[in-house]
């Protein structure tokens, strides 16, 4: 749906002035190179508003997606990315970006911002949408419903030097990284996703999620090409333990990963960050960006012991009069015998069955 909206109407709506030249409009293949041009410059730009998810999101979970572009003649002044979701179990929403971190509008002044919200809220009304969901750093929009204290990331600086980075760690972890070092563990940087989903899958199984399929590790390393990575630690030869890497502008995030129960043995995981971060820092990426965790998971803990310290996200959403904030992520009670059943199927089945779900979960 093509959507040309004046600022001026959106001041209309908010109640502020804006220049009357700004307009929105779909992103198109001829306009993706200068869409991710001015995601790179941007303030609060991430990897997760790149133009590439607009293809993942369309082609492998068979989403619809609804990239906007606020404009001023021909000139990019703001972006919003955003897909549509709809399922019987998990509803019916347009957010800013599922299956990403971030993903909220970027606008150059508030104009822009102005006109993309007011776009984006037209289009949850024409959708028959439940909410608009913006996945924000910092909650800015007055009168929209915002969540905080579920998700936090953690990052923090990178050194030049693997003694000063090591230091960084807290003493009781910096001893279990050290520890690894001596248990003959290796790694390797790749261009496949075979080892990443043979780890990850069965790391998710076992807490009970379902996986992502291959397919979309593959897409992942294809479109987005040496900005993506997969670090694999193998114990005697067998893969244990295995992320899959986003790098953007001066850092490293490590996004999808897990480990076997062979990789508790050596201490695998902890092996698998430090050569994340070693690797990073010897290519020249200055920054350590942990990803999200929920609050009160054992990935929440585990960041926290490597000395980075939460950021809670302020997610905020619009919603549909007499609709409630959704309760979509496993520390809803309601999912719990579900997520216990499913850490005991059998791995082939789980997934079998787990792209289905997944594309209606991120």
């Amino acid at each position: 749906m093509t959507h040309e909206l004046s600022a001026s109407a959106a001041a209309a709506d908010s109640g502020r002035a804006a220049a009357p030249d700004v307009t929105v409009a779909p992103l198109t293949p001829a306009r993706m190179a200068e869409w991710d041009a001015f995601v790179l410059q941007a303030e609060g730009g991430t990897f997760f508003h790149r133009a590439g998810w607009h293809g993942i999101f369309r082609d492998i979970f068979r989403l619809a997606p609804h990239f906007l572009i606020a404009q001023r003649g021909t000139r990019i002044t703001g972006v919003l990315p955003m897909a549509h979701q709809k399922s019987l179990l998990f509803g019916n929403a347009l957010i800013a970006a599922p299956f990403c971190v971030e993903g909220g509008p970027l606008a150059v002044d508030d104009e822009s911002r102005i006109a993309l919200d007011r776009a984006a809220t037209e289009l949850m009304q024409s959708l028959g949408a439940s909410y608009l969901e913006y996945r924000s750093r910092k909650a800015i929009r007055a009168n929209w419903q915002v969540r905080t204290g579920l998700y936090a990331t953690f990052s923090r600086s990178l050194s030049a030097d693997d003694d000063a980075n090591l230091k960084a760690i807290p003493r009781k972890q910096r001893a279990v990284v050290r520890k690894t070092l001596e248990c003959g563990l290796t790694s390797d940087a790749e261009r496949s996703a075979d080892n990443l989903f043979r780890v990850y899958s069965e790391s998710v199984r076992n807490l009970g999620t379902p996986v992502f399929p291959k397919r979309y590790f593959r897409a992942l390393l294809e479109t987005f090409g040496t900005d993506c990575d997969v670090v694999t630690i193998r114990d005697q030869g067998t893969p244990v333990s295995a992320v899959l890497n986003f790098y953007f502008k001066d850092t490293v995030l490590p996004y999808y990963g897990g480990g076997t129960r062979g990789a508790r043995r050596n201490g695998a995981n902890d092996f698998l960050y430090w050569e994340v971060m070693r690797r990073a820092a010897m290519r020249g990426y200055r920054r350590f960006d942990f990803g999200r965790s929920k609050a009160g998971t054992g990935a929440f803990s585990f960041k926290k012991n490597w000395g980075f310290e939460p950021e809670w996200l302020e997610y905020e959403f619009h919603l549909k009069p007499g609709t409630q904030l959704p309760e979509k992520n496993p520390n809803n009670p309601k999912f719990s015998l579900a997520i216990e059943a499913w850490k005991r199927l059998p791995l082939p089945v789980a997934n079998f069955i787990g792209p289905f779900l997944v594309r209606s979960l991120g």
